[in-house]
């Protein structure tokens, strides 16, 4: 398949089962804070806001460092190790803070291994299919995603096990993923730079940094998963339902993955990223506006169309705009600016969930959009397509 390299299906193997892992405990960690720890609203979206700001932010270190070192399948590697370890420990906690100390190992090991394995991916493939590279990577994403609250669904209600057990469990794929990881060989780069660890804001072209504030505005606004899983639980959507629901979702994200990711080669990545961010606009409008859970379903499989395409294009996007010994630190910083925004973001809506009730969050999150779709018309140019370049 064009744009797919062996190492390309491998790390796609690998992220299939460690994103599995993760979302054997998505659809439950919002119940497992309110319910069994007697967390609130503002709590769940600290948690996980923190969790993936860290994740998101280490991005933007692991990038230079395995610019620098040129070693980034061992760190990758560690990265893989770190998110297993955590599992068991969110379901061994008592308290919301010990979720909040795992969660955050959790996705420091994500963060870690992230840039430096989508810098194994770019430089896999060949620039004028890097979006399929990528794409098949998110593919592998939200496979695991799907597949991971389906596992979640049979341990829970087909074998009846307790919510904790699933933590433990979910070290399993985890374990996986990272003995496939070890099979990956990175390729010799084509050039070393010479300089120490650094970050070299100058050696990046204007471009990329019109890029990170467009990503920057629109994703100020876009909070936790968490608070589409308790919108639905509150329009009376039982465990079953919100966990089978939130699996479709990421079904529909893993159909969409490739083929967007893959259209940009071809259209641009501001055609697609303009498209997906419109679809998280109408998304998040819904989830303010629709009172009945039908509506709901609709708009949470909808946004999978906006999950399954947006991050893998940004990375895309983010390695074209990049110097290629920088890759890696150009992916990791686009990261980086997504997780710190999404950390206010989740904050922020955790407060206005407990003030405004359900409405709060999303109408934040779509004005938020709104300004996010105008920047990105007007800063990000229209000829960004690597064969056109």
């Amino acid at each position: 398949m064009s744009g797919v390299s062996k190492n390309t299906l491998l790390l796609t193997g690998g992220n299939l089962l460690a994103d599995m892992s993760t979302e054997m405990l998505t659809p439950i960690l919002p119940i497992f804070l309110t319910q069994t720890l007697n967390a609130n609203g503002s709590i769940v979206g600290l948690v996980d806001g923190v969790a993936q700001a860290v994740r998101n932010l280490i991005d933007g270190f692991s990038g230079p460092i395995s610019d620098k070192l040129q070693k980034r399948k061992i760190i990758a590697l560690c990265g893989y190790a770190m998110a297993a370890v955590a599992k068991p420990l969110m379901g061994l906690s008592t308290i919301w803070e010990g979720v909040l100390a795992a969660r955050i190992l959790d996705r420091l090991g994500a963060g870690i291994r992230s840039a430096p394995r989508d810098a194994i991916i770019a430089s896999s493939v060949d620039k004028n299919h890097r979006g399929r590279g990528f794409g098949f990577g998110g593919l592998g994403e939200n496979a695991g995603a799907f597949l991971g609250p389906i596992a979640t669904v049979l341990l829970f209600y087909a074998l009846q096990l307790d919510i904790r057990s699933i933590f433990y469990l979910a070290l399993v794929p985890a374990s996986l993923a990272f003995a496939i990881v070890l099979l990956v060989r990175q390729r010799p780069p084509a050039d070393k730079p010479k300089t120490k660890i650094t970050i070299r804001p100058l050696k990046f072209p204007s471009t990329y940094w019109k890029f990170l504030l467009v990503m920057a505005i629109f994703s100020i606004g876009n909070s936790s998963n968490s608070f589409l899983i308790l919108r639905t639980q509150e329009l009376g959507a039982s465990v079953l339902m919100t966990t089978l629901i939130y699996a479709g979702f990421n079904l529909v994200a893993a159909l969409v993955a490739y083929p967007s990711a893959s259209l940009s080669d071809r259209w641009g990545r501001k055609a697609l990223l303009l498209g997906s961010s419109i679809v998280f606009l109408t998304a998040y409008a819904g989830f303010a506006f629709i009172q009945n859970i039908a509506g709901i379903i609709v708009m949470f499989l909808f946004y999978g169309a906006y999950e399954g395409s947006f991050r893998s294009v940004g990375r895309a996007l983010a390695s074209d705009l990049a110097p290629e010994h920088l890759r890696a630190s150009g992916i990791g910083w686009f990261s980086a600016t997504v997780g710190l925004c999404q950390l206010i973001a989740s904050v922020a809506a955790g407060m206005l969930w407990d003030l405004l009730g359900h409405t709060g969050p999303f109408i934040y999150g779509t004005v938020s959009a709104g300004a996010g779709i105008l920047a990105m018309a007007l800063l990000i140019p229209r000829r960004d397509n690597p064969r056109r370049s």
